[in-house]
């Protein structure tokens, strides 16, 4: 790995690893690039108008759900609307896009969580994608509540804890640092009280097992950003091809510049060209 000043490729979603503070590397094609050591530096990203979906490699006009193309985007499980509303799971109705696919990353042990990015929130996410969910939304703090059986017993429980908590990062208030004290211990004892009742009638339903409370500890996460920005301003390379500013910080899937802020999920599958334009 190493700081290429100039790479040219397809965007990928950030891989980052855990420590203080949270480290990144930008993945461009077969490239990668280690950005907390570009903070400080002139950046630039030059979009050349191809996108290319991260599934089946055809190129497409528009993306879809972060970088499919349609046909995908109509087809994978991975993109059905229940990956986003886990309690519409339809798998038991033999209805599921791709059923080994459901197998492999939905039958699997889920974990319910609460997490502090721009305030308080509840979660869901895949025992194996802790922390990397916690990071990829940008939360300085989480804790778990629930190791459940399934997706969607997990996306039930969260239902019944959303009648007491967000379930939205407030993106904005994240990306200005703006994250309110929080004691994610007691926030976790009180929901539990809340949901008590809901929680034993799908134990009823689904067995005691399925749905097991946690008393494990909470992650702190850190995020390499010098400047917080004190009004947030997007970089859309759909609209504007190119994007160049000194890179502030990073935080969640977002690279903070002087001029905006860009997503670099959202375009991942776009043909860029990225310069350290000071190198």
């Amino acid at each position: 790995m190493s700081n290429i000043a100039d790479v040219t490729g397809r965007l990928r979603k950030m891989p980052a690893e855990a420590g203080d503070p949270v480290s990144y590397v930008m993945a461009i094609g077969d490239a990668r690039v280690s950005l907390n050591e570009l903070i400080g530096r002139q950046v630039r990203f030059d979009f050349d108008g191809v996108i290319c979906c991260i599934h089946c490699d055809r190129v497409t006009k528009k993306s879809f759900n972060q970088g499919y193309c349609y046909p995908c985007f109509r087809k994978l499980a991975a993109c059905d609307s229940c990956i986003m509303s886990p309690e519409k799971c339809h798998y038991h109705l033999g209805t599921c896009r791709e059923p080994e696919w459901g197998e492999a990353n939905c039958m699997i042990e889920h974990v319910v969580y609460l997490a502090n990015s721009s305030g308080l929130k509840v979660g869901i996410t895949r025992g194996s994608q802790i922390p990397t969910r916690w990071i990829d939304q940008g939360a300085v703090e989480a804790i778990p509540m629930f190791r459940v059986a399934t997706r969607h017993l997990s996306g039930l429980v969260e239902v019944a804890c959303k009648t007491h908590v967000a379930d939205r990062t407030n993106w904005r208030a994240m990306l200005k640092g703006d994250v309110p004290e929080l004691d994610l211990v007691h926030e976790r004892q009180r929901i539990l009280a809340l949901i008590e009742e809901d929680v034993a009638s799908l134990r009823e339903a689904h067995g005691q097992e399925a749905i097991r409370s946690v008393d494990e500890e909470g992650f702190d996460l850190s995020f390499p950003v010098q400047v917080w920005p004190e009004k947030i301003k997007t970089h859309n390379l759909d609209k504007i091809p190119e994007a160049e500013g000194v890179l502030e910080g990073i935080k969640g899937q977002y690279l903070i510049l002087d001029t905006g802020v860009i997503n670099i999920r959202k375009f991942t599958g776009y043909e860029v060209r990225f310069r350290v334009m000071d190198a």
